[in-house]
């Protein structure tokens, strides 16, 4: 009996493959402006750490602001405008001696004014996603790279800051197509500890480099240091 279950693990052993990745983080992301606008504020400070609310970049906009506080009083102006109007059409109607030429031209004054009031919120909803696209905050993502800073002028698609999740690490390997069949069966070990994790994506079509295998992807949590090499073997 002990003489089987040598061989087994024996065998196991030997069928057990191993590969080599690198703890990234789980997500990247390389944030562009949206808008243009002129760099007021760029907080060189929080690079190379973790945010925390943080502000990152701040483009001017005070330009916008204005024009937000001026396209609200108008609607508001608007909104009387039509309140008249549209009084002034009801005591119209029921005046018999008004032709009809009168009465269509006071209720086309209420459509023209309802057309620029639905144009007028438009404006200002334009203005609202505008200031807040030039205001970039950060909840806890690590920022690793700031590279626009103030007094720069950035146009819509300019990089402005990378930054990267570190709430947990992904590994990364490629697995010969006929290898991941019963992949996810298997335990992994992690540099020769049998671990936890599990197996979160295989993607089943071809890598355009790896032509005959799968991209396997390993989500690990809690990881203290990134980009260190790690052994993964599946048993």
């Amino acid at each position: 009996m002990k003489i089987v279950m040598l061989c087994f693990i024996l065998i196991n052993s030997l069928l057990a493959t191993e590969y080599y990745a690198k703890l990234e983080p789980v997500e990247s992301f390389k944030v562009k402006s949206s808008v243009a606008g002129k760099v007021v504020f760029s907080n060189s400070n929080i690079e190379g750490s973790q945010a925390n609310n943080s502000i990152i970049i701040e483009l001017d906009s005070e330009i916008n602001k204005l024009d937000l506080e001026q396209s609200e009083n108008k609607l508001e102006f608007i909104n009387e405008m039509i309140t008249i109007e549209t009084n002034n059409y009801n005591r119209l109607k029921k005046v018999s001696s008004k032709s009809a030429f009168e009465k269509d031209t006071q209720k086309l004054k209420i459509i023209n004014l309802q057309s620029s009031k639905a144009d007028m919120i438009i404006k200002i909803e334009n203005l609202k996603d505008t200031i807040r696209n030039k205001k970039l905050i950060e909840n806890s993502n690590y920022i690793s790279m700031i590279s626009v800073k103030e007094g720069d002028y950035v146009n819509p698609g300019t990089l402005l800051y990378e930054s990267k999740d570190l709430s947990k690490a992904k590994l990364e390997i490629f697995v010969p197509i006929m290898e991941t069949k019963n992949l996810k069966e298997k335990e992994v070990y992690l540099d020769g500890v049998k671990s936890d994790i599990k197996i979160n994506k295989i993607y089943n079509i071809a890598d355009t480099q790896n032509i005959s295998s799968y991209k396997v992807e390993l989500l690990v949590p809690d990881v203290k240091t990134f980009s260190r090499l790690v052994k993964i073997e599946f048993k």
